[in-house]
């Protein structure tokens, strides 16, 4: 495997990652297809992408507090 395929592996791996940890891994991949091109639509430094940010550094640090938990307890909004 070439070093260029390693890295793109590696990053689809790290990707998949992040749905298991959000607990998405059984939603339907148009609805997560969907949901990503909405976020990309958030202006990056805004105040949702800040907030948006903040609670995903809150899950990832929470998940390595308590030995890998895949979700945080949803917040109220």
């Amino acid at each position: 495997m070439t070093a260029e395929r390693k890295r793109e592996a590696r990053e689809k791996f790290l990707l998949g990652g992040i749905v298991v940890r959000a607990g998405l891994t059984r939603a339907d991949r148009a609805f997560l297809l969907g949901g990503l091109i909405e976020l990309s639509h958030i202006a990056p430094g805004s105040a949702e992408h800040r907030r948006l940010r903040d609670i995903g550094e809150a899950a990832f640090k929470a998940s390595s507090l308590n030995g890998g938990s895949a979700r945080m307890a949803e917040t109220p909004e």
